[in-house]
């Protein structure tokens, strides 16, 4: 199974950009995913989280910003963010609880990083 994420660059600050991240592979079951992201030398914090069902639970700093979505056929999650400001100037990274023949206890994996930049 792989993750692999899209949607990141640069942006001016009050602008949007929308991230995806899809997930690859045979016979899994993908139960919550989530968007974390980290800066140089950070540890990676978490942005918002999605279950199966579609309950989601944000960081207090993108509340209101910032929304999470997915769509359960194409094994997508997606990150919506708005009003944008320098300070969510990140690598954002997402992930997946994911259930496999080979990890019936389900595992979580990551996508690669995609760098979203914010401008004053």
């Amino acid at each position: 199974v792989q993750l692999q994420a899209s949607g990141g660059g640069l942006v001016q600050a009050g602008g949007s950009l929308r991230l995806s991240c899809t997930a690859s592979g045979m016979n899994f079951v993908i139960n919550d995913m989530g968007w974390y992201r980290q800066a140089p030398g950070k540890q990676r914090e978490l942005v918002a989280i999605i279950t199966r069902g579609g309950s989601t639970n944000y960081a207090d700093s993108v509340k209101g910003r910032f929304t999470i979505s997915r769509d359960n056929p194409k094994n997508t999650v997606y990150l919506q963010m708005d009003t944008l400001k320098p300070e969510d100037t990140y690598t954002y990274y997402c992930s997946a609880r994911i259930f496999s023949d080979n990890f019936p206890t389900g595992r979580v994996y990551w996508g690669k990083g995609t760098q979203v930049t914010v401008s004053s």
